[in-house]
């Protein structure tokens, strides 16, 4: 059994989409995806420098467009299951069908452009803790302010708050913390910091008419599998002020059976997590096309 899965924020690189543009149709697909919310897809992907893709209007686009484009690129693969992290959820609902792909990529930019206006009220930001306790380092960040805001399974914690906050807990780790590192993203997500996205994305959504999943969907509110998409829309706006629970989707994986990941472009972090998390199951993360034929094969193996 196969599970597909979308990166979030922080997975994109300067330059990643350059060699996926090479593809048939990919360049026309970008170019209208460009036209259709106002965003020069291509140059962000292609040329634009770390700073530029720190964006959190640009970076959100950009992810949701490369896991469209790579997950394409692989053909017909009938995963037995589909999710997301993050902003990744979106992709993923464009895998399941509950959004078509042009509303996908206006309902992302849409987000991202709430999102980073929400992040400008007050200078917030997110660090990743390694190694630890997830119990006495949630009570610990709590003591500091802080909220967990990705419990991303594997001994991993997303830690999110003001840039204050976040200093101290530098400065002061939970026991058996092996480090903090601070994350390529521009705001405190997944906390109440959010609020005000979450208004604005409410009424985006009213424009939107989803199809239900037409493969499990997965979703990172509770790791439950959502059947209906009028759900998948309505937890997608809430989402962006709520934590991420990867860790309870890896646990749902298990309990489907999955015996294969593979994680759409830009590949790696949610693979990462699985080979952790997930022991004996095959993992695949798809970074440039010449993964393609790789990924085909196991698809093949395990679809």
């Amino acid at each position: 059994m196969l599970v597909l899965v979308a990166p979030g924020q922080g997975a994109q690189t300067p330059g990643f989409l350059t060699p996926w543009l090479e593809l048939p149709g990919a360049a026309d697909r970008l170019g209208a995806w460009s036209d259709a919310i106002g965003l020069d897809l291509a140059h962000y992907g292609t040329q634009a420098d770390a700073d530029a893709i720190r964006d959190t209007s640009v970076a959100q686009p950009l992810l949701v467009a490369a896991g469209i484009l790579s997950a394409a690129a692989l053909g017909d693969i009938n995963p037995g299951a589909v999710a997301g992290h993050s902003v990744g959820e979106i992709t993923a609902a464009a895998y399941a069908g509950v959004l078509d792909d042009t509303a996908a990529l206006t309902l992302v930019r849409k987000r991202g452009l709430a999102m980073a206006e929400a992040a400008a009220i007050t200078e917030t930001g997110m660090s990743a803790l390694l190694g630890g306790d997830p119990e006495v380092s949630v009570a610990h960040l709590e003591k500091l302010g802080l909220t967990p805001a990705n419990m991303n399974g594997a001994g991993q914690i997303v830690a999110a708050g003001t840039m204050e906050q976040l200093a101290a807990l530098n400065e002061d780790k939970p026991e058996g913390v092996r480090k903090v590192v601070p994350l390529k993203v521009a705001g405190a997500f997944h906390t109440h910091h959010m609020g005000p996205a979450v208004d604005r994305l409410a009424e985006a959504a009213k424009e939107i008419v989803p199809g239900d999943p037409k493969v499990t969907y997965v979703s990172n509110k509770d790791g439950r599998a959502v059947a209906t998409g009028s759900e998948v829309l309505e937890r997608l706006v809430g989402q962006v002020a709520n934590p991420v629970r990867w860790d309870l989707c890896m646990e749902t994986f298990k309990e489907l059976g999955v015996t294969a990941l593979i994680e759409a472009c830009p590949g790696g972090t949610l693979t990462g997590l699985a080979k952790r998390a997930l022991p004996g199951v095959r993992t695949f993360a798809l970074k440039t096309p010449d993964d393609l034929d790789a990924a085909r094969e196991l698809i093949a193996e395990h679809a």
